[in-house]
């Protein structure tokens, strides 16, 4: 399980880093991770059909996720999933610091 992350490009107008350049993503490995299978739905109309998977990656929860990274599940090739919306904030034991895995939504459309 890898995630993958946008490189930085100067905005020309503000000079602010952007994360948009996915020629060539920062790749992490995600130790401990998988990812589990939760629906498929089927979309189509006259002129195209798709399908959207959707999963989620346990992971563990201090782990760095971000909204628009991309999750690969396994060796070049393989599927690649945008992560759905915002990752959940990680919890921690204010006790003991520990923090247990969660749970971030994936999909993935075809066609």
């Amino acid at each position: 399980m890898f995630r993958l992350r946008a490189g930085t490009i100067t905005d020309p107008y503000s000079g602010d880093e952007t994360p948009a350049d996915w020629s060539t993503p920062a790749t992490l490995e995600i130790p401990g991770a998988f990812v589990a299978q939760t629906s498929t739905s089927l979309l189509g109309n006259a002129t195209r059909e798709q399908a959207v998977e959707s999963k989620s990656l346990f992971c563990e929860g201090s782990f760095d996720i971000q909204k628009g990274d991309r999750i690969r599940d396994g060796a070049d090739g393989a599927p690649i999933y945008s992560i759905d919306g915002i990752p959940p904030a990680a919890d921690t034991n204010p006790f003991t610091g520990w923090t247990p895995p969660r749970e971030i939504p994936l999909t993935r459309a075809v066609g």
